[in-house]
């Protein structure tokens, strides 16, 4: 059983073969051209997204979830899986270009939040533990998933 971010009761169902990874901190600085990353946004008034949180995604995972698509984390949120064409660090702070299937994007990124994905055990499932389970619903409340990604050392995941 997980607390949505709304505050409702959810009950997770977990497929045979489940498996686990951790949410851990990264930085800014460890973006680099050519890295695939998921990063939920706003629109802003200057035309380029704002960005609420970055996953780093590790290299075996390129092509998740590839394009541009609505997100629920925020209102008119989006989220955005793609390809890190180039960074750029201005005075306003850093700003992403990424292209995916499709598309293109440039997003603003300072002072976001910044995780990737890092080693995790079924032992880091504990209550309190912050969690990210996207999966199937199959109504009454219950998500179906064979993936948990939960937060590591007290890292509470953005998304």
């Amino acid at each position: 059983m997980v607390k949505s971010r709304e505050g409702k009761d959810v009950r997770i169902m977990l497929k045979s073969g489940w498996a686990v990874n951790g949410i851990v901190n990264a930085a800014v600085t460890d973006i680099k051209p050519g890295d695939f990353v998921g990063i939920a946004s706003v629109p802003t008034d200057s035309g380029v997204n704002g960005a609420l949180e970055v996953l780093i995604f590790p290299a075996a995972m390129k092509g998740t979830g590839e394009g541009d698509y609505g997100w629920d984390l925020k209102p008119k949120s989006s989220m955005t899986n793609a390809t890190v064409a180039s960074a750029v660090t201005s005075v306003n702070g850093p700003t992403l270009s990424l292209t995916y299937k499709g598309g293109e994007k440039k997003i603003s990124i300072p002072g976001t939040p910044v995780v990737t994905i890092g080693n995790a055990t079924k032992d880091d499932i504990k209550p309190g533990a912050g969690v990210i389970i996207n999966g199937t619903t199959t109504g009454d409340n219950m998500v179906e998933s064979d993936r948990v990604l939960v937060g590591i050392n007290g890292v509470i995941p953005p998304m």
